[in-house]
């Protein structure tokens, strides 16, 4: 090899070096910041009094823009609630059909010989746990049926399904009955089953493709509490509400699938009957549920 190639690679191999060190040299060193615990801290959310002053306001406007208003009507108890109940609670809407349809209370009327009563849906913010408030729409509809996996950033809402009566415009709240779920709310029907009237609750089941309905009936009559019944309709589980032991209680029949990849079909059905406390599986006794 000639002096003058050498030469050659060496200059190459010097100007190498030198590119690499100057780009290191140049390079800013950053360090990630630790994150806050208030990153994702709504200041709205986070402060009942604010979110309590803009219901008011919005409940404001709505008065104005009712047309007809009636003694005890859905305005009337949305006062009530924002009123005597505590903070972050308030009526569910229902689900909307439209984009642009006007919400609607979750509320049925029904008058007795003693006065009207109103069913209403409440939902209720968990503000003791330093949660923030929940909203409506993190609650209902289709989407917010995935509220389990987002942890509490968005709020736990606790649904109750209650019985207020009405009395010369003063509403009094007869009874309350804790809904188990938290989000995904869709409709609230009244029903019969065996001439037994009962309140069907709704809530859409993403994750399963599918729909949970929480039955509240009737059993003894509008001032008791009811009983509570769930039934089960998704891609692979079913519930179904049956008559098994003849009683005024609703019993259930549990569903039993598999599901090969190719090919999902039912394989197997166990009844449950409804004994002092739990419903109890007529084929193991050891097997109950508690709705």
């Amino acid at each position: 090899m000639n002096i003058k190639l050498r030469n050659d690679i060496w200059i190459y191999l010097f100007s190498f070096i030198l590119i690499l060190f100057s780009l290191n040299c140049g390079e800013e060193k950053v360090e990630e910041a630790p994150p806050t615990t208030d990153e994702n801290v709504d200041p709205i959310g986070y402060q009942p009094g604010k979110e309590k002053e803009i219901r008011d306001y919005n409940l404001d406007e709505r008065k104005k823009r009712a047309i007809v208003r009636t003694v005890c009507d859905t305005i009337a108890l949305m006062e009530y609630v924002l009123k005597t109940e505590e903070q972050g609670t308030f009526l569910v809407d229902f689900d909307r059909r439209f984009t642009y349809s006007y919400p609607q209370s979750a509320v049925i009327y029904q008058r007795a010989p003693d006065g009207l009563y109103v069913f209403a849906l409440i939902a209720k913010s968990r503000l003791d746990r330093g949660e923030r408030t929940i909203e409506v729409k993190n609650i209902v509809g289709y989407d917010a049926s995935f509220i389990d996996l987002d942890s509490t950033k968005l709020g736990t809402a606790f649904f109750f399904l209650t019985l207020f009566k009405c009395t010369d415009s003063t509403f009094q709240k007869i009874w309350e009955m804790p809904v188990p779920n938290h989000g995904g709310f869709n409709t609230l029907t009244m029903e019969k089953w065996k001439n037994t009237p009962y309140l069907r609750s709704y809530f859409h089941y993403a994750r399963g493709i599918g729909r949970l309905d929480y039955n509240y009936f009737l059993i003894d009559g509008l001032l008791k509490e009811p009983h509570l019944l769930l039934t089960i309709e998704t891609i692979n589980r079913k519930r179904m509400m049956i008559d098994i032991n003849g009683d005024k209680f609703p019993d259930y029949q549990e569903y039993f699938y598999i599901d090969t990849g190719d090919q999902l079909r039912i394989v197997d059905s166990v009844g449950f009957v409804w004994k002092d406390s739990l419903y109890v599986s007529t084929r193991d006794a050891r097997k109950t549920t508690l709705y």
